[in-house]
């Protein structure tokens, strides 16, 4: 599956060519062969996704299955749905309708839902991919916001193009390489229908209002703010996915043989202290699925020193953090740690 395509079928544009590379060098975002569950949403990017990926479907050989969520919020929704079903009619395409058995109340309930009804079918129709439509200019109102409320590198490189769900199910991201405008065009041009949603206008939500006032006077002031914008959350992205493997590198250097849960602490104390601080929160993490607090980092690493003595770290989950004169271990409580004493450092006089 190289080279260009054939002529035939369906007609090929730019940006069937650049998702078409894209697949290419990323295999793993939309293996060939698999099964893959499109979550659509009746809006351009997800028509728009959902258009690319049933023209390339020659090409990588996918069987395609649709699902769309009403959440009950607009008088239109039902129609919508009902029009939308049609249309996967038409093109001989599976589509599951899905409805809350209950009011949604807020925009991240209804996150939730959504995401916890595709893992669900997912997994049902034996789906390892969940496919969104979230496009470049997604993830530059996404930094936006991120840097606005205060955030870590890795908020910053957010709406990544391949994360874990649950299991096996994986959520792929496959047109984070195109803008807004660009999936207005194709659908225009390509005549698939689109079902506006009206709520993406309303103020009271704060994307709307980073993607309608915010993003707009960007773009003046910078022609080309948001490619930008997007292009530096990709290579946050890639930096957090090297870090990520150099600090597993480090973690097995500095464990006891055999004891991933123990740290020589000495090797441990000789890094720098951001290094320190690195280790120790992706080691808590990876080993207890729950990083420690910044106030918990920093205490710990002031004790890191052998000289300090030992002592102990109660973490959140029921996780404590032992350390004696050699050595740091992770060890799972007897009884689960009261929430309120989670941050508690126990420090034996030395």
């Amino acid at each position: 599956m190289h080279g260009e395509p054939p002529a035939a079928a369906s007609p090929w544009s730019p940006l069937h060519l650049r998702l078409h590379r894209t697949l290419l060098l990323q295999p793993e975002l939309l293996p060939p062969g698999e099964r893959l569950l499109l979550a659509v949403s009746g809006g351009q990017d997800s028509m728009a996704m959902t258009g690319l990926l049933l023209d390339l479907r020659r090409l990588h050989h996918w069987q395609l299955h649709l699902w769309h969520g009403d959440h009950g919020w607009r008088p239109e929704a039902s129609s919508q749905a009902r029009e939308l079903a049609a249309w996967a009619r038409q093109q001989q395409l599976p589509l599951e309708l899905a409805t809350p058995d209950r009011a949604l109340a807020s925009e991240a309930e209804a996150r939730e839902w959504r995401y916890h009804c595709l893992q669900h079918q997912a997994l049902r129709l034996g789906c390892r991919r969940v496919a969104t439509g979230h496009t470049a200019s997604d993830r530059a109102e996404t930094m936006l916001l991120h840097l606005a409320r205060g955030t870590h590198l890795r908020g910053l490189a957010s709406l990544r193009r391949l994360r874990p769900s649950s299991g096996t199910v994986q959520i792929a991201r496959p047109l984070l390489g195109l803008m807004r405008q660009e999936t207005e065009r194709f659908c225009a041009d390509r005549g698939l229908p689109v079902w506006p949603d009206s709520s993406n206008t309303d103020p009271r939500f704060s994307r709307n209002r980073i993607r309608h006032q915010v993003l707009p006077v960007l773009e003046e002031l910078h022609p080309g703010a948001s490619r930008r914008m997007n292009a530096l959350a990709e290579r946050l992205e890639h930096g957090q996915a090297l870090q990520s493997e150099l600090l597993a590198l480090s973690i097995a250097a500095l464990s006891e043989p055999g004891s991933p849960r123990t740290l020589r602490r000495a090797a441990l104390a000789g890094l720098s202290a951001a290094t320190q601080r690195a280790v120790l929160h992706h080691w808590i993490e990876r080993e207890t699925g729950s990083g420690p607090l910044s106030s918990q980092l920093e205490c710990l690493r002031q004790r890191l020193p052998p000289e300090r003595g030992a002592g102990s770290l109660d973490l959140a989950e029921g996780w404590r953090l032992m350390w004696g004169r050699a050595t740091l271990t992770l060890e799972r409580s007897v009884s689960r740690t009261d929430p309120a004493s989670a941050s508690t450092l126990h420090a034996t006089p030395h």
